[in-house]
């Protein structure tokens, strides 16, 4: 019954991917097509193994809120898989279905309006009021950041029929931000002196939500040269420029003032980034300030090996000469970036 209604809603190979993660046919599995949290809040078994809704989550208003109340009804282990049409799979929709010009218009109107309107503050009660929140324009980095933020890990992400299928497992991580920032600048926990958590002020960059992606990046791609996360579809194409020129590290200036960085130091890193280095590196780091201009610009190293060589060489030169180190990094990172135009991607 079960597997017939999502092959008539979704179709054999949606059958087919849901399957390889949940005994649909089991009455501990559970498959709803629905927007309502109420309609999962009314789920009373307490051996749920998996919960299917066959509803794009870009209908459904409150999204944080309906994962975590599935998140609830789950037993320890336990499977969602969802939905969502992504802002790329939408405008190959439109582009599709009207005339080329018609198409690039009608997609600028309904991203400012579908996507836009709901983040700004003076535009979002309209936006609600007109849509009930039906139908928004959402990156595939925010829907999953969204699932990694209420309590799940990531397990297989597919495209079926223009649409991006996730299934996530029931963790017990607790994610410590809880007002994740939608707005130009935001805020980012990273690791300073003395392993105390810092707060650093940068302009965004990636998709909100994006930040929680990390562990689910490293896994699927790996590193690039230069350290940077390979295939990185949680850059957006304004942050990338962004990047080039280093505007989004402008606001570092705050921590700066504040005393948590330095001018040259180590880059502040997240816990999940940190996590790759050996142990060595880690414990010399524990006594070193991070800093705006960090060795990888003097050094320019490729590999994350040589990152952490880097690093390691500028923490012994700079704890037996901590003046005349930082100058002579300050001044080979100076002609690197001027002149062999040195760049992270």
């Amino acid at each position: 019954m079960k597997k017939d209604l999502i092959a008539k809603e979704q179709g054999e190979e949606t059958v087919e991917f849901i399957s390889k993660h949940a005994d649909i046919q089991s009455e501990n599995t559970y498959v709803v097509k629905t927007l309502d949290t109420f309609n999962i809040e009314a789920i009373e078994n307490a051996n749920c193994s998996a919960i299917v809704n066959l509803q794009k989550i870009n209908d459904i208003r409150g999204i944080n809120d309906f994962f975590k109340e599935t998140n609830s009804k789950l037993s320890e282990g336990g499977i969602f898989i969802g939905c969502v049409e992504t802002n790329l799979q939408r405008q190959t929709r439109i582009l599709k279905k009207f005339p080329f010009i018609i198409a690039r218009i009608y997609f600028l109107f309904d991203f400012v309006f579908k996507r836009v309107f709901p983040k700004l503050f003076l535009t979002r009660k309209l936006y609600f009021f007109v849509t009930a929140g039906r139908n928004r324009v959402l990156p595939k980095a925010e829907a999953l950041g969204k699932l990694v933020f209420s309590g799940f890990k990531i397990v297989e992400v597919k495209e079926i029929k223009n649409l991006t299928y996730f299934v996530g497992t029931k963790t017990n991580k607790s994610i410590p931000d809880k007002h994740p920032s939608f707005g130009f600048f935001f805020k980012m926990q990273r690791v300073g002196k003395d392993n105390k958590p810092i707060t650093v002020y940068k302009i965004r960059t990636m998709h909100p939500y994006a930040e929680y992606l990390q562990e689910y990046v490293y896994e699927q791609n790996k590193l690039q040269d230069g350290g940077k996360f390979k295939n990185d579809f949680r850059v957006t194409s304004w942050g990338r420029f962004f990047r080039k020129l280093w505007i989004d590290e402008l606001p570092m200036v705050v921590n700066f003032l504040k005393g948590e960085i330095k001018l040259v130091g180590v880059r502040p890193l997240s816990a999940q980034y940190l996590s790759l280095y050996n142990e060595e590196l880690k414990e010399k780091r524990i006594h070193a300030k991070p800093g705006l201009v960090p060795p990888f610009y003097a050094d320019l190293p490729v590999t994350l090996d040589e990152i952490m060589q880097s690093e390691s060489r500028y923490l012994d030169l700079h704890k037996a000469h901590p003046f005349k180190t930082d100058c002579a990094y300050f001044f080979k990172a100076f002609k690197n970036i001027v002149f062999k135009n040195a760049r992270t991607n």
